[in-house]
């Protein structure tokens, strides 16, 4: 297995160890939820609500967040909740079958891989309301599913014009966990945003071949910063915590990342992220699908201006982070604005590039 390392035109080839799914604690815990999970949900309440995860937990992003709302919204609805690791995709089925036998009234799922198990089963329980975060629309669509998508890549794009503007050595990277079409548009736009406004750049992405390998993060950040690169825009989940750990080891050395939880893991070096709020995006939907006119068989595109994605600078940075970087941060800080003004307004049309 390689991971893809492009550097201008010319696409290079480093060798990716193949590695198990992490096995942490919260990891573990979770795994063995599952498998009490036929016994768990014999007697399962009225009106449950199920956040099916397909990464582990405890990796201070997109699944603690989803966990945590889960928590905050079933405490405020009063309904009861489940949140059950799925590590092994061949069980994907399986658990969602018990899912609807136990009469859920809401199962919600994550990321691409989960799409034909929720398309073989939610026909066979059309009581239950299925939701696909981060997703692409289903053909036909589906009356009892709602697919859920992020263009995340407008995030990236303001990043790309954050970056021309902070770095010293003009040359950025991007790590992403899998190159799939969503993350390599998220790369593209990053160096479209940054080419925007400073022409020379260059940008070089990465792919760790998984979204929980802190490991393999830190050794292709490493060798990033070794090669004269600067700044880096995460897009791989749990990876990105070796990327930070890479960026801590020396002064002059940014990244931009995932979630505002992560900020203290480098408050000198992270500098800011590109938010994607998970944890927000269920919130809404499972409310949404809680309610009276709930629209199934509709595909929601999530973008800037709606609470879940965003671009933002740390506040940590902004305390304990250089002087020169804060300046030049500020300095650059409107034209990241007005790039953000133009898309919401229409006047910007940032492509959505698959194509590396």
């Amino acid at each position: 297995m390689t991971g893809k390392i492009l550097t201008g035109n010319t696409m290079l080839r480093v060798p990716v160890r193949r590695r198990g799914l992490l096995k942490t604690a919260a990891g573990a815990a979770a795994l063995g939820m599952t498998g009490n999970l036929f016994s768990s949900l014999a007697h399962a309440a009225d009106g449950l609500v199920a956040l099916v995860h397909t990464q582990a937990a405890g990796d201070s992003g997109p699944v603690d967040s989803m966990i945590s709302k889960l928590k905050q919204l079933a405490s405020e609805k009063g309904f009861p909740y489940r949140a059950i690791y799925a590590q092994d995709p061949a069980t994907y089925e399986t658990i969602f079958r018990t899912l609807g036998d136990a009469g859920a009234a809401v199962v919600v799922s994550t990321f691409n891989e989960v799409a034909e198990p929720i398309k073989a089963v939610a026909p066979d329980y059309p009581d239950t309301k299925w939701i696909q975060l981060f997703a692409d629309p289903f053909e036909p669509p589906m009356p009892n599913v709602v697919t859920v998508s992020y263009d995340y890549y407008l995030g990236c794009y303001l990043s790309g014009i954050f970056a021309s503007g902070v770095s010293a050595s003009g040359k950025l990277g991007f790590i992403g966990g899998i190159s799939i079409p969503p993350i390599n548009a998220d790369f593209n736009a990053f160096t479209a945003g940054a080419k925007s406004l400073r022409p020379d750049v260059t940008s070089t992405a990465a792919f760790a071949g998984s979204f929980q390998d802190p490991a393999k993060g830190q050794e292709i950040a490493t060798q990033m910063f070794s090669d004269g690169i600067d700044y880096i825009q995460t897009d791989a989940a749990a990876t990105d915590f070796g990327i930070i750990t890479a960026a801590n080891e020396e002064d002059g050395r940014m990244v931009s990342a995932l979630d505002p939880a992560q900020f203290p893991l480098g408050p000198k070096s992270l500098i800011a992220i590109v938010g994607l709020d998970f944890g927000m995006s269920l919130y809404n939907e499972v409310s949404n699908a809680l309610g009276d006119d709930w629209d199934g068989g509709s595909h929601v595109s999530t973008g800037l201006g709606t609470g879940v994605i965003d671009f933002v600078r740390s506040p940590l940075f902004e305390e304990d982070g250089s002087d020169a970087l804060n300046a030049k941060a500020k300095e650059i800080w409107p034209e990241v604005e007005k790039a953000k003004a133009a898309i919401l307004d229409g006047s910007l049309k940032v492509p959505f590039n698959t194509e590396l």
